[in-house]
């Protein structure tokens, strides 16, 4: 059984998650391993202890975090501040990207969507387009003319703290991040897209946790109902957490190999066992918490909607298209 936190999900600092961001990179907790380094399960630990805190926090620290391992990966010094990574390509929302000067430097024009964190971040890795229809990487300081964020593109009570809105680029300056197709093509991408899952999972088990502290408080005299949807809670969440715990061992085993299926088979296992959670979570604990436990309410608005990242049948699909050739996998 997971053991009992003493203050469930409690809320971060001032309820302020650009703040409680600040924080976390002012102390340094931003200085986690890089995937495939060796200490892929360190690093996501780390993400799955922020998300615990608070989700909407976790989406801007992993967004900062994936910025610094994207540019490592990629060679590209990184300025010091608070980042973004928007990379996110809607059909109605595509950045334009032009050609490269002998610098480096690039123009951004156009629309840029779910941009998580916009007003409060200092720099952001975006996905464009280059004159040659090539996607394309930029990395762009926000306070300069031809940046402006707006207050669209974000309606949702869930992940609300994330104030993931849209951002008009006209003419700002940038810096272009490896060569046209890098930022798929590196075997980082697949990595990233894995430890998303690791977020999941953290607040799953933040969620899980109120369960479990309620059920302690009713250890004398057990409601065997409760204690069944905790028994499916540490079901889903022990399953999902051995299948991250695989996924990471491989990732340093073969660093440079290409993880999509693995990748894919671990966010769609998290996203169901999550699911299985939040299912659970409300049947076990009733109207009180949901009500009264603004944490709580908060990470059971958020889950669902930070889920949502997931491509649901679309990656089902493609896993299914990925282990054709792999039946010899399925053994113990």
């Amino acid at each position: 059984m997971l053991a009992p936190a003493a203050n469930p999900l409690p809320p971060s600092p001032g309820r302020d998650t650009a703040q409680a961001l600040q924080a976390l990179i002012a102390s340094g907790d931003d200085d986690i391993p890089l995937p495939g380094s060796g200490r892929t399960l360190q690093r996501w630990q780390a993400l799955a202890d922020v998300a615990q805190r608070d989700l909407s926090l976790i989406k801007l620290f992993e967004g900062h975090t994936d910025a610094l391992a994207i540019q490592a990966e990629l060679g590209v010094h990184a300025a010091q501040g608070i980042w973004g990574t928007w990379c996110a390509e809607p059909p109605d929302a595509r950045l334009q990207c032009s050609a490269p000067d002998a610098q480096g430097r690039i123009r951004l024009d156009g629309r840029k969507a779910w941009c998580s964190g916009a007003q409060h971040v200092s720099h952001a890795i975006v996905s464009g387009w280059n004159p040659a229809g090539e996607p394309c990487l930029a990395a762009v300081a926000m306070d300069q003319p031809g940046v402006r964020v707006t207050g669209e593109g974000w309606n949702a009570v869930g992940m609300a703290g994330t104030a993931s809105v849209d951002v008009w680029f006209d003419g700002a300056q940038a810096l272009a991040v490896g060569a046209p197709h890098a930022y798929v093509q590196r075997p980082g991408f697949w990595h990233g897209g894995a430890g998303i899952a690791a977020c999941w999972w953290g607040g799953a088990v933040g969620i899980g946790r109120v369960v479990l502290a309620q059920a302690a408080r009713r250890h004398a005299s057990p409601d065997p109902h409760q204690s069944a949807h905790l028994g499916q809670i540490d079901i889903a969440l022990r399953s999902s957490a051995a299948l991250l715990r695989e996924a990471a061992a491989w990732i340093d085993a073969h660093p440079q190999a290409n993880a999509q299926a693995l990748a894919l088979r671990v966010r769609l296992a998290v996203e169901r066992d999550a699911g299985q959670v939040l299912w659970h979570a409300g049947r076990a604990v009733g109207a009180g918490p949901l009500c009264k436990n603004a944490g709580f309410a908060r990470a059971m608005a958020d889950l669902p909607v930070f889920m949502r990242q997931s491509h649901a049948e679309k990656d089902l699909a493609a896993l299914g298209q990925q282990i054709d050739e792999e039946h010899d996998a399925w053994t113990l």
